[in-house]
């Protein structure tokens, strides 16, 4: 109204950033102990963001849906502003294992913290089986599970927008200095290495003004008496665990390939992979190029990826958020 002064609204300062952090055990910090307990690479990151509120959910052996039914709630009740969400490894070591069940758990999960207004990170991982170094009748199974589950976090980050970090190109594997004695877990230098990681993607967007973590670990890496004495005694539990639910089933693929190898026709085992990825893709978003793309390329890369992948024969690309 004319002659009238409006009055200013308030400023109200914004809080600080909440960060939460959900997954399995790379996430709980499993070869990254501190002091008190384990640290990990989400609290390295948050740890050099000034004035950054950081809960981390995440608990080993954790699937995914664990994350959804336990994890999740306790997240949105924190109301953060940056989740990461890290997970699928373990489901691959069950042999419950079902890529569409994933899919759609992953899908649904990554609308709801979008949707309430959280930035989503996300990364995908390497094979369990080429970390533990297993025979190839052994380890083709298992990767070709954990291929699955990186082209279902792939096409799913780009559908919801998230900040994606790839982990699972052979550099990163090979450089052993960046495991823990138990070949299946970062240790201190390769936490680091994904925080800083993704303290950049983070940074590219204006979501992480602070430094990133020192790349130089504080404590020794692990020599290999470290190694022998893991798998000696947490190894051997962990073994046995895992023996009683997946081993059988194991062993049968490797069987599996074993036969198919001798015919002749092991590529019907990943066309077969194949088709039960896109099968997963068209549940939670049926793009036609991501389908044909995960029913005729063995890489099981969706979309634009997959065909980067398949001319740089890497079987994984990365998208970067």
């Amino acid at each position: 109204m004319s002659g009238l002064a409006v009055e200013a609204a308030p400023r109200i300062p914004r809080r600080a950033l909440r960060f939460a952090a959900l997954g399995d055990s790379l996430t709980e910090g499993v070869g990254d102990p501190v002091a008190g307990g384990r640290r990990g690479w989400a609290a390295l990151l948050a740890a050099g963001q000034c004035g950054w509120e950081f809960r981390n959910f995440a608990a080993s052996g954790a699937l995914t849906l664990d994350v959804v039914e336990q994890q999740a709630p306790m997240a949105r009740e924190f109301e953060p502003d940056l989740v990461s969400v890290v997970v699928g490894v373990n489901d691959t070591l069950r042999r419950t294992f079902d890529i569409r069940h994933i899919a759609v758990r992953l899908d649904t999960l990554y609308a709801d913290l979008v949707g309430n207004g959280a930035v989503l990170l996300t990364a995908c991982l390497p094979d369990p089986g080429a970390m533990l170094g297993l025979p190839g009748p052994l380890a083709r199974p298992l990767a070709r599970r954990q291929r699955a589950v990186n082209s279902v976090v792939h096409a799913l980050s780009a559908r919801h927008g998230a900040v994606h970090l790839h982990l699972a190109d052979p550099a990163w594997v090979e450089d052993r200095t960046l495991w823990s004695a138990d070949r299946l877990h970062p240790g201190e230098r390769g936490h680091r290495l994904i925080a800083a990681r993704c303290h950049a993607l983070l940074a590219e967007r204006g979501l992480a003004p602070g430094a990133p973590p020192p790349a130089e670990p504080e404590q020794p890496p692990p020599g290999a008496a470290a190694s022998l004495y893991w798998l000696a005694t947490a190894g051997t539990a962990w073994l046995a665990r895992r023996s009683t639910d997946l081993l059988p089933q194991l062993l049968r693929l490797a069987g599996d390939e074993l036969r198919h190898g001798v015919r002749g026709t092991a590529v019907r085992l990943d066309l077969h992979a194949a088709d039960a990825l896109a099968a997963a893709l068209a549940a939670v978003a049926p793009v036609p190029d991501q389908l044909q793309c995960a029913r005729t390329n063995r890489s099981g890369v969706p979309g634009a990826a997959c065909a980067a992948a398949a001319r740089s024969g890497s079987g994984t690309t990365p998208i970067t958020g």
